[in-house]
């Protein structure tokens, strides 16, 4: 259950940035963790860690201007499942758990990440880019913390996880919600017919 927790924590901070969480883990928790994951052990240190602390530090330049927040958020989307995965995977492997249990916690973490990955890149569009600049130092301050809480202090970093996807359902139904109610009294199930305006 410990590791569960552990690497839905460190799954959740894949799913609000992608180089920034790998970078942490692998500054605060030494290189040798990194030579446990998958993909990065066939990397040599040096390299991983030069491509690690520039497209941090691109994430964290490109989400305060809105074309940067477009593309990064794109880019985001198509890397943080497997991100998420190999976060999940390093965490359960740093905590000795069994092969399989790595495998199949780097599967949900890779799916917890895509999940709030998409949820971002909605709220996203639905606000048209005018998130407010503390929104975005909030969500690189927590995920920070919670790849600290991944392997200091599990439970209650898959606690917040946990908060997270329960937050991304809800988003998603309120979405739906919004979405039916904008077409016709009589096309409720079918919103797009007659709609004029883009989604």
């Amino acid at each position: 259950m410990i590791e569960l927790l552990a690497a839905l924590s460190a799954s959740a901070a894949a799913g609000m940035r992608i180089a920034l969480p790998l970078l942490v883990i692998g500054l605060l928790y030494g290189g040798n963790l990194w030579s446990q994951v998958p993909l990065l052990s066939r990397i040599a240190p040096p390299v991983v860690l030069g491509v690690l602390v520039s497209w941090s530090l691109a994430e964290v330049v490109l989400s305060k201007d809105r074309l940067g927040r477009r593309v990064l958020l794109l880019i985001q989307l198509a890397f943080s499942p497997l991100v998420g995965a190999i976060l999940g995977m390093a965490v359960a492997q740093a905590m000795g758990s069994p092969r399989w249990l790595v495998w199949l916690l780097g599967g949900v973490g890779g799916l917890l990440a895509l999940v709030l990955q998409l949820v971002q890149v909605g709220w996203s569009y639905r606000l048209s880019n005018n998130i407010p600049l503390w929104v975005i130092f909030a969500q690189d301050t927590l995920c920070v913390l919670l790849v600290l809480f991944a392997l200091d202090a599990p439970r209650q970093g898959g606690l917040i996880a946990l908060l997270l996807l329960w937050l991304a359902i809800r988003s998603s139904k309120e979405w739906r919600r919004w979405y039916r109610e904008q077409a016709a009294p009589g096309q409720r199930g079918n919103p797009r017919k007659y709609k004029r305006d883009p989604d």
